[in-house]
């Protein structure tokens, strides 16, 4: 008996809203759409706190034009959730509201215990991890989550209000940014981060995994260098160390224009980059490893496994 049917999800992240159609049965989920849109709902707000009106007005777009693309579909299990920008602004549940009455979808907004689980499940769906135990990272817009594990259970997990958008508009001032503003960046890490560095300290992870966004644009950068394709349908890849190394030391030393030139770049991540991939750096300084494991799936793949796993349940009468 075939059990198949189709389900949407939209991650709407701080910096980009993910839709994804998924045909799921026993097996497990096959994407037959997917799309992103850099709506940067975070964008002006954030570290007030707040969804600016031009954010709200881009969101609101998005998710219209992902419900008519649903609604084309007949799909009517829709799993939609926001984040870190949703979840901590003042006017963030005024939103939610607006989005059910206005376009018919319900978002469940998420803690960041809750985003670091779904990411954790997504990794481990990709087959990233391999017996050791891992430092898992996933760079948000307005969070970063940390997990430490092995594929059998998570050891450690939290999610901290660091990421990308809130870096960028609190040290990335000058373009290229400033060696004193990355000295800034590593010092405010330092102190923010505490938690995880004692983890660190405790765990002593010998891996690191990193999670889609930014780490699949930094192994774009870097199989376009060695002038080779990534090859579609795998879902993990290897970023050696001293290549990342080099790519970092580019980012930091050009200007907007120059990285958008760097072959690999994608305008929707050319202006959070630069912070990103200074919160790697500063992690490397405590996970000693020869290279980064990249993860294309994260969290949006952690609902659908998620989903997967109520769609098996039997259903009670």
């Amino acid at each position: 008996m075939n059990n198949s049917h189709q389900a949407a999800v939209i991650d709407m992240g701080t910096n980009t809203f993910h839709l994804l159609i998924v045909e799921m049965n026993e097996q497990g989920f096959e994407t037959v759409y997917k799309e992103k849109v850099p709506v940067k709902i975070g964008k002006g707000g954030i570290n007030r706190n707040t969804l600016a009106d031009d954010a709200i007005e881009r969101a609101m777009i998005t998710l219209a034009d992902f419900k008519a693309k649903i609604d084309d579909r007949n799909i009517s299990e829709i799993f939609a959730f926001a984040t870190s920008a949703v979840r901590n602004a003042v006017n963030g549940q005024d939103f939610v509201q607006s989005v059910k009455d206005e376009i018919g979808i319900s978002i469940k907004v998420i803690s960041g215990e809750e985003e670091a689980e779904l990411i954790y499940r997504g990794i481990k769906l990709s087959g990233s991890l391999n017996g050791h135990k891992e430092l898992m990272m996933d760079i948000g817009g307005g969070s970063v989550e940390f997990i430490i594990g092995t594929e059998e259970s998570s050891l450690w997990k939290q999610s901290f209000e660091i990421g990308g958008q809130r870096l960028v508009e609190k040290f990335h001032h000058h373009d290229p940014i400033l060696p004193e503003e990355v000295s800034s960046i590593n010092a405010y890490l330092e102190e923010k981060l505490s938690p995880l560095l004692e983890a660190i300290e405790k765990y002593q992870p010998t891996g690191l995994v990193g999670a889609s966004g930014t780490f699949d644009t930094l192994t774009d950068i870097y199989f376009e260098s060695l002038l080779q394709c990534k090859l579609t349908g795998r879902h993990v890849f290897q970023l050696p160390k001293k290549d990342y190394q080099i790519i970092h030391q580019d980012l930091i030393s050009k200007t907007r224009e120059e990285r958008l030139a760097i072959p690999g770049m994608i305008p929707m991540r050319v202006d959070m980059i630069v912070v990103a991939s200074c919160l790697i750096d500063f992690i490397l300084q405590y996970v000693p490893v020869p290279s980064i494991t990249c993860s294309h799936y994260a969290l949006k793949e952690g609902a659908i496994s998620t989903l997967v796993q109520k769609s098996m349940e039997p259903k009670s009468v």
